[in-house]
């Protein structure tokens, strides 16, 4: 038994499909996730986020930053629904998204290096499987 078929328009689908489910399983969360950082920075009354890192001061204004998790993580969710429907944008779009997020985790890596580690590793692997194996997601039997 043969774990390739190749569909009416010619695409050839794998086992590897499932890595642009993963895809989209990551983005869904991480957007989830980015949201719901993103209302608290904004519903919580303090202003401002120190951060001191073996003699580094980081200071972020946290409105501001909750306003950009919020609005990151609203098109990621978006982005992840079209990637399950299919949608040819959508690959384009999450790879953009996912670049964005791992390019501003390594601003953030001096403060928190695991979780920023963890992000940026993740993002890659979404990168990997939207541009390799992507095309497979818009097949439908």
């Amino acid at each position: 038994m043969s774990t390739t078929r190749t569909d009416a328009a010619g695409t050839q689908v794998t086992g590897w499909v499932g890595w642009g489910w993963f895809a989209g399983t990551i983005l869904l969360i991480a957007g989830a996730i980015d949201a719901i950082y993103g209302l608290i920075a904004i519903l919580q009354p303090a202003s401002t986020y120190f951060v001191v890192t073996e003699g580094t001061l980081f200071l972020f204004d946290v409105a501001g930053w909750g306003w950009w998790h919020l609005l990151i993580g609203a098109l990621l969710i978006l982005t992840a629904i079209a990637l399950f429907a299919g949608q040819t944008w959508a690959r384009v779009v999450a790879v953009i998204l996912a670049s964005i997020s791992a390019i501003g985790h390594l601003f953030v890596l001096p403060a928190q290096p695991w979780w920023s580690l963890i992000v940026i590793a993740l993002n890659i692997f979404v990168i990997y499987a939207l541009t390799v194996h992507g095309r497979e997601l818009a097949v439908r039997d």
